[in-house]
Order: C-alpha cells, then structure tokens, then sequence
C-alpha cells in the first residue's frame, strides 16, 4: 500500500509588535498559548514592526525593542525550528499584499475600526493614513499563509471580521484564493488587568507605574507591584461579583500555577489579602524566572537571533510568495 503524505495540522498566524517592554496581561494573555500551540498546529510567528511605524518611533529605540521582543519570544518557548519566526518587514509579501487589499477594502469599513478612533484621540497630531489602512496590512499578514485560525482577544474581533469581508470579497470577485481565517479565543487568561484599577486592562501606558508588571521585571519590583495592588474591603479570598482585583489576582495566581479557583478559595480560606497578594507575587516571580535566564542566554547571542530570523522570514516567504503570485495573476498582473 502505498504510503499518504502525512494530514497537515491547521495553520495559525499569530503577530505582535515589538513597540515596547512585555507585560505580564501580554504573556498570560497570549504569549503563554503561543507555545503550546505548537504542538496541536502548524504555527506561524512574526513580530509586526511595520505595524509599529503607524505612531512615530525613534530609530534606535525601535531596533533595541525589536531584538528584545525576539530574544523574548524565544525564551517563552517559541521553537523556530518547529515555527517559522520572523520580522514582519523582512518579508516584503505583507506590504505587496497589503496594497492590492486596500483596493478591496471600502472607505466605510476602515472608518468603524474602534481602534483607528482611539489611536486617533491619543495621537491627534498625527493621524496619517498608515493608522487609517493598517487593518489592510493586518488582513494580508494573516491571508498570506492561508491561516485556518487567528489566536485574539476581545479586543481584536472586529478586525478578524474585515479580514474575512475582505477575503470573501476578493474570492467571490475572482475564485477561491484565500482561506477564511477564524478567531482562536483564548479561554483562561484572556483578560489581565491593572493592578491599580482593575477595570481596565493592564497596559504599558497606564500612568500609574504599578499598575502593570513587565515580563523582564526584577523580582523585587514584582512583589512590590502585587503588594500595592489594589484588592477591596471584604478580605476574603473568593471571586464574585463587585471583587475585580481579588479577581484579577485569582485570574493571574490560576495562570502561573494551575491552579482553579476553588482550590486557591480553600487554600487562602482565613488568609488575609496582604498574604494572598504575596503568594501571587511569589507564583509570578517563579514562573518568570526561567524565562528571564532563557532571555539573558538568547539577547547575549546576536548571531543566534540573526540565523533565526533569516531562516524563519525565508521559510514564510516561501509560502506567502504563493499566495501572492495566485492574487497577482488573478488581478491581472503581468507576471
């Protein structure tokens, strides 16, 4: 009998931009799942930094955040011998796309992007059209690789919905070229808040410096942040209603231990909230331990990051080149 080529695993494309430190809501949120997708599917990863470029950046600062992000990713547990890794700009596929997908977008869809009205308020001075477009590029990094899935946040639906109109619309133009990409909704961890206001979601620009904790944090200032992190005044170790930061500090103990909630409601049972809060800090200080050596071996070797990269960018140019040559021809492109 002859012998089947093995099943391919569904696809995953996952990006994040390297605009600046990891928070503890990034990784728990995200990047922790990256990792473990690896073994259940044929993963994608990029850093996006053409995305970064749609606020301005200043040039060193933004090379330092890229190869820290990179060094960062590996030391999480993305392997780029299993999951090609690269630098979104390295790959000039996204940007050619990203054009021809422009075309295909309407004025109208672009306008209702909540994201694009944020940015706007926060940077009124500069509301270029790359901040108008960017959800365009952001379809062609995912149609590119033919994505069955799309790991989100609540916060990112919406442009995985343009993302889908916009492939539908090609498809139904030409013939089926691009695979409708769906959302892989995280389940555990989707959502990690401020320390210092719980309703809202832990952020690098909460003005508030100990509201959000960085992967790369010592761990002093680590148990100083939970410390300080702002509970209620029942002082009792249980999640309920009107509880957002015993919440939230349940949600994050639950992630960097295993742990569901009502062992840690029987555990903490009689504890004040000064014990409960250290015991997360302490949970959060382990768990990031072995990634921060992994990220001190990896930032060290720049050669190592380089090969990485390079390899990672030929291996996804390799298949998204694919998926740009079918949209080329059936444009009309002279090839």
């Amino acid at each position: 009998m002859e012998n089947q080529a093995p099943e391919r695993k569904p696809r995953v494309f996952s990006a994040i931009q390297p605009s600046g430190s990891v928070t503890l809501g990034n990784y728990l949120g995200a990047l922790k799942n990256w990792a473990a997708l690896q073994d259940d599917y044929d993963c994608i990863f990029a850093l996006a930094d053409l995305h970064t470029i749609t606020v301005r950046q200043e040039p060193a600062k933004l090379r330092h955040n890229t190869l820290e992000a990179y060094a960062l990713l590996l030391a999480i547990g993305i392997d780029p011998q299993r999951s090609p890794f690269f630098l979104q700009s390295h790959v000039p596929a996204h940007s050619q796309l990203a054009w021809v997908l422009d075309c295909y977008t309407q004025f109208g869809e672009l306008q209702r992007m909540t994201q694009f009205k944020d940015k706007s308020k926060k940077h009124a001075d500069n509301i270029n059209a790359g901040l108008f477009t960017y959800p365009s590029l952001m379809a062609a990094d995912i149609l590119l690789y033919q994505a069955n899935f799309v790991p989100i946040g609540e916060d990112q639906t919406q442009h995985l919905e343009l993302t889908r109109n916009i492939a539908e619309r090609f498809n139904n133009s030409y013939s089926p070229t691009f695979t409708l990409p769906q959302a892989l909704v995280r389940k555990e961890g989707k959502r990690i808040m401020s320390l210092q206001d719980p309703s809202h979601k832990m952020s690098k620009s909460d003005e508030n410096v100990n509201g959000c904790v960085y992967v790369l944090d010592k761990p002093d200032d680590i148990m100083r942040k939970f410390k300080r992190a702002i509970t209620d005044s029942e002082a009792s170790v249980h999640y309920g209603e009107g509880k957002n930061g015993i919440n939230n500090l349940m949600d994050i103990y639950s992630c960097t231990t295993g742990e569901d909630y009502a062992t840690i409601e029987h555990d903490f049972a009689g504890k004040g909230y000064g014990d409960f809060k250290a015991a997360v800090g302490e949970a959060v200080i382990e768990h990031l331990r072995p990634i921060q050596e992994r990220f001190a071996q990896y930032s060290g070797d720049k050669a190592y990051l380089e090969k990485c990269w390079n390899d990672g960018a030929e291996k996804a140019a390799h298949i998204a080149n694919r998926t740009l040559q079918k949209v080329m021809k059936k444009v009309g492109f002279v090839l």
